[in-house]
């Protein structure tokens, strides 16, 4: 079955250009063109990507993330700007964005960066399933996690992670008392294909300082190596 993607963008050429690309490419697609429908498309069915535009008429792009985010966590949303200063894209990767696409940008390099988040996100429903029957439950201190249910609790209260945060985290207890270039988090947690990206390392850091430490301004779990990177201290 066809993968259904939700395009969103208020200028009716963009959506021709992109839709008949991915339906070229075999995705099917549904169009929205502001982003309080977005929202309720993405709400009342099964969207499997969602490509939208920041500037967007009557909820731009930025809020409608936001509430998206509310009741799913976990479909790969890559915004669209026409803006190319670097403070829309981090607030649209601080909101829960995958990726994001500055126009003009050829429909070969979006069907790219699509596929390159589906192979992440589908490695990643493969080793928990590969994992399942074992005992994942790991507890430090405070927080206790579960990698099989992508489950995180502190002091009892449940933790939501995005996906790309809980990758990162896993990725980091799997390698804590080490000391991790951004390059090697970034290749290992997003891939290749963000190469020199590593703006996205430290954007999802903060997030789990934030979501996870006592302190987030002095972090005791998630460690600045300066110059270098980070240190996941497991006690």
């Amino acid at each position: 079955m066809s993968l259904k993607v939700l395009v969103v963008d208020d200028e009716p050429a963009i959506v021709t250009l992109i839709t008949y690309n991915l339906e070229q490419a075999g995705y099917d697609t549904i169009e929205a063109s502001n982003g309080r429908d977005a929202v309720e498309i993405a709400q009342k069915n099964q969207i499997d990507f969602i490509l939208m535009d920041i500037m967007l008429p009557e909820l731009d792009g930025l809020d409608a993330l936001k509430q998206i985010r509310k009741f799913d966590e976990y479909v790969p949303i890559v915004m669209i700007t026409a803006k190319s200063s670097e403070i829309d894209k981090i607030m649209g990767l601080e909101l829960g964005a995958d990726d994001y696409l500055t126009k003009p940008f050829s429909p070969h390099e979006l069907i790219s960066r699509m596929k390159a988040i589906l192979r992440r996100t589908s490695r990643n429903s493969e080793q928990v399933n590969d994992s399942k029957g074992a005992n994942h439950n790991v507890q430090m201190g405070t927080i206790e996690f579960n990698f099989t249910r992508h489950h995180v609790t502190k002091d009892g209260q449940q933790v939501d992670l995005t996906p790309n945060e809980f990758k990162l985290f896993k990725y980091l207890y799997e390698n804590a008392n080490q000391v991790l270039s951004r390059d090697q988090i970034l290749n290992a947690v997003w891939g290749f294909e963000y190469a020199g990206q590593t703006r996205i390392v430290d954007i999802h850091i903060s997030h789990l300082r934030d979501k996870l430490e006592i302190d987030s301004k002095q972090p005791q779990l998630i460690k600045t190596v300066r110059g270098f990177g980070y240190e996941f201290n497991k006690k």
